[in-house]
C-alpha cells in the first residue's frame, strides 16, 4: 500500500501549485528523500494506528511545524491562485488530507480487493475527524462520500486549483527518481532512474488529467510492468504472514483493540491487511 498509495498521494498533493511552493521552499527532499520518507511514514503510522494520546500529540506537533511553512509565491501558476502560501491554510490542508484518503481507497482497490460502496463510505466517514484535527473546518470538509468524490472532481477539473506548475513537475521528477547516496555512501553509484519502474503502478493510478499535465508517459512497457507488479502482489499477499505484510504499528493497534473488546472499536475491520 505504501509503495502505491504513498507516491500517488505525493504526486497529487504537489499538483496543487501552492502545496508545491511550500515543498519547494521548505523541504530537503531533493538532497535526502529517504529521511523525509522515514519521517512521513512514522508520523502517518502514529496518527492512524497509535493510541489516542500519541495520535493527538503527533497531530499537534505537525500543526506546530506547519505554522512556520509560509512564504511568498514565486511560481507564476501558483501566483494566479494566491500571492502567498501557508501550510495551515484550511483549503490546502483539506487537499493534502483528501489525497491520502483517496489514494488509500484507490490503492486498496488495485492491490487487495474492490471495496464496496458501504465500506468506502464508512472509511471516509472515519477520516473526517482527522481533517478537523488538522484545522479544516466542518464547512469545508465534504459531508459524505458523494460530496468527497465531487470535491476531488472539482479540484482537478478545468476550473479547479489543482493543475501542476513548473515547480510541481520538478518535484515529481525527484519523487520518481530518488537519489540513493543518502541511504549509504556505497550506494551513491546507483543511477536515479533505477527505482523508477517500481513507481509505475502509482503513476498508472493517478487521475488521467494529472498524469497528462505532469507529462508522465504510460506506454506499453510501463503499463505491462505496473500490471505485473500489481498482479504479483495480489497473488502473494494471501500467502504472506501477517508479520511481513502488516506494519508493526498496525499489528499493535489490532491487538490493542482486541484486548479492549468490541465496544471500543469496529465490530469488523473496514479493510483487510
Amino acid at each position: 500500500m505504501l509503495m502505491v498509495a504513498g507516491p500517488r498521494a505525493l504526486l497529487m498533493q504537489v499538483a496543487h501549485p501552492l502545496v508545491a511552493e511550500g515543498v519547494d521552499q521548505h523541504s530537503r527532499f531533493r538532497e535526502d528523500p529517504w529521511a523525509r520518507l522515514e519521517g512521513t511514514i512514522a508520523s502517518f503510522l502514529t496518527v492512524v494506528y497509535g493510541t489516542r494520546p500519541a495520535a493527538l500529540g503527533e497531530i499537534a506537533r505537525l500543526n506546530g511545524l506547519h505554522r512556520g511553512i509560509v512564504g511568498p509565491v514565486r511560481d507564476e501558476a501558483a501566483a494566479r491562485i494566491a500571492e502567498e502560501y501557508s501550510a495551515r491554510d484550511p483549503a490546502l490542508s483539506l487537499w493534502v488530507h483528501a489525497t491520502l484518503v483517496d489514494s488509500t481507497i484507490v490503492a486498496y482497490d488495485a492491490l487487495v480487493e474492490r471495496l464496496s460502496r458501504e465500506r468506502r463510505a464508512r472509511f471516509y466517514a472515519e477520516t473526517r475527524p482527522v481533517a478537523r484535527l488538522f484545522g479544516v473546518p466542518d464547512t469545508l470538509i465534504p459531508a459524505d462520500l458523494e460530496a468527497f468524490e465531487a470535491y476531488l472532481a472539482r479540484s482537478i477539473g478545468s476550473d479547479g486549483p489543482v493543475h501542476p506548475s513548473d515547480a510541481s513537475r520538478e518535484i515529481a521528477w525527484h519523487i520518481l527518481h530518488p537519489t540513493f547516496g543518502p541511504l549509504h555512501p556505497a550506494l551513491g553509484w546507483i543511477p536515479r532512474w533505477a527505482a523508477t519502474w517500481t513507481f509505475w503502478p502509482a503513476v498508472a493510478l493517478l487521475p488521467e488529467p494529472l498524469r497528462a499535465a505532469y507529462g508522465l508517459r504510460l506506454g506499453p512497457l510501463e503499463r505491462a510492468t505496473g500490471a505485473w507488479l500489481t498482479a504479483a502482489w495480489r497473488g502473494w499477499r494471501p500467502l504472506l504472514p501477517a508479520s511481513f505484510r502488516q506494519m508493526a504499528a498496525a499489528r499493535s493497534a489490532n491487538a490493542r483493540i482486541a484486548r479492549a473488546g468490541p465496544s471500543h472499536g469496529p465490530a469488523r475491520p473496514i479493510v483487510r491487511q
